[in-house]
């Protein structure tokens, strides 16, 4: 990807997601992959709830991920 092109889809959180809550992603999606089983809006609500993300974070990081896991 050159630099010029723009970041785009769950990942265009990512920068803002670190900025905010002071972990690497790979330390949320460490998480996420631990929660084998569950369904998508089931890990976004324990990263809301125990972890206090916002919902689109959440929801980002978990698209993200799962994503990462099927290909």
């Amino acid at each position: 990807m050159r630099e010029t092109e723009k970041v785009k889809g769950p990942a265009s959180y990512f920068p803002s997601i670190e900025k905010k809550y002071g972990q690497p992603i790979e330390h949320w999606k460490t998480i996420i992959r631990a929660q084998d089983g569950k369904a998508h809006m089931q890990i976004v609500a324990l990263l809301k709830e125990t972890h206090g993300l916002g919902h689109g974070h959440a929801n980002a990081l978990v698209a993200a991920t799962l994503a990462d896991t099927k290909s």
